[in-house]
């Protein structure tokens, strides 16, 4: 091997660059984790902060509704520190926002009305949907790009982790009140002093700082960006209307089964975190195959495939009412389809913006989507968990024709960004 390829070699697998993957992917876990625990305990919590039964539609309402402002605070945070994110650099909003949503979960300790929650949680949600924004863009711009593919499963599964971590913090403290798990979710925030010594901003971004003129953000809808926004616009809103149902409805689907009909709260808690954590490692299992699938036919055949399978099993798998453990199967199979495509999501969407319109694209766009996600998961409060996942398995229908028109992505560069 020649001097200069081993240098090459040296410079793609550097500490700095393993350093920057891996704050973004613990970064990505604490979202997991910080983002998901209140799915797991919603109706019981907003119950006893209500002084109601869990069983009344009042309770089901106002705990979707905090899930729903929970949602558009993750696309304002998306889109604030998405444009931060270009304008300040990807590591220092990287801490910025972890510090943002540790502080905000854990003040959800202290909600003593089902309203405090509610705005503990959008505030901790303007983190979430910053981070995500930032360590997409800080992993785009420092891993090989023989390894984008996989990198960006692995990103993608670090939030899979956090979850598995929120199912294991509610199962670790069944037995005891809920609101006493947002209290794990204040550790995130220790990390930040690791992230802000060890992790330099990218070189690409540096480069790119010094030497150009800060874009505007209305250039997001000029001619030569608007069909990007569009695209990435409208398959993140569909697809994350299908991740959601999957995320806030799977684990309610588990919980009112009419097999834990009459459960002790200790075991019936027990029964959602083995469910939540079966579907979740199937998912990180998903994340890989799409991985694999885009590496091998691209991006449109990958999304395709992936689209049509989820629209197969969203319908089929919930046009009935089913045994416990087939409905757990079924959530599994959603997980790994409906939620297997965000594998390919986080190192393709930033990559299809201009370096310094990067995080503000990838931010909005991704984010903007969870508006409708939000509206849409509080308007499905009043049906059942079954119902929820049957009806937004049509909605893949147009994500499936739009996957046709998405571009491809050949290597790092955004001028190898083809139609």
């Amino acid at each position: 091997m020649s001097t200069e390829a081993s240098a090459e070699t040296t410079e793609e697998f550097g500490k700095q660059k393993k350093l920057a993957f891996t704050a973004a992917w613990l970064g990505w876990a604490f979202d997991g984790l910080d983002g998901f625990m209140y799915t797991l305990v919603a109706v019981p919590l907003v119950a006893k902060l209500m002084a109601m039964p869990g069983t009344d539609q009042a309770v089901k309402d106002k705990a979707a509704l905090i899930q729903a402002v929970f949602l558009v605070g993750w696309a304002l945070g998306g889109a604030v520190f998405g444009r931060i994110g270009d304008a300040l650099g990807r590591t220092k909003t990287l801490n910025l926002t972890i510090l943002f949503y540790a502080a905000f979960t854990g003040l959800c300790f202290f909600a003593t009305e089902w309203w405090h929650l509610l705005i503990f949680r959008f505030l901790a949600a303007l983190g979430i949907g910053g981070e995500w924004a930032a360590g997409a863009a800080l992993v785009g711009e420092t891993v090989p790009q023989r390894l984008r593919h996989w990198a960006s499963a692995l990103l993608q599964s670090g939030y899979m982790f956090g979850m598995i971590l929120a199912a294991l913090t509610v199962r670790g403290l069944a037995g005891v009140e809920h609101k006493y798990i947002f209290l794990i979710g204040v550790l995130p925030a220790l990390f930040t002093l690791w992230i802000r010594r060890a992790v330099p901003e990218p070189e690409e971004w540096v480069q790119n700082k010094s030497s150009q003129v800060m874009p505007k953000v209305s250039e997001l809808f000029g001619k030569k960006v608007l069909p990007t926004t569009f695209k990435v616009l409208m398959m993140s809103t569909i697809t994350l209307l299908g991740a959601w149902t999957i995320l806030y409805f799977g684990p309610g689907l588990i919980r009112s089964h009419v097999e834990n009909k009459g459960l002790a709260k200790k075991d019936l808690d027990l029964v959602v975190s083995n469910g939540t954590i079966l579907f979740t490692l199937v998912n990180i299992c998903g994340n890989f195959f799409m991985a694999f699938l885009t590496q091998r036919i691209g991006y449109k055949k990958g999304f395709i495939f992936a689209l049509s399978a989820a629209l197969f099993v969203f319908i089929f798998g919930f046009s009935q009412e089913r045994s416990l453990a087939s409905s757990q199967m079924w959530i599994s199979a959603a997980a790994f389809f409906g939620l297997g495509v965000f594998g390919a999501f986080p190192l393709y969407f930033p990559m299809l913006f201009p370096t310094l319109l990067r995080t503000t694209g990838a931010g909005f766009c991704y984010n903007a989507g969870r508006l409708i996600t939000a509206a849409g998961t509080f308007s499905a409060a009043s049906l059942v968990p079954r119902e929820t996942f049957y009806y937004a398995g049509f909605l893949y229908v147009p994500a499936i024709l739009l996957a046709f028109f998405m571009p491809e992505v050949k290597n790092a560069k955004e001028e190898t960004v083809v139609a």
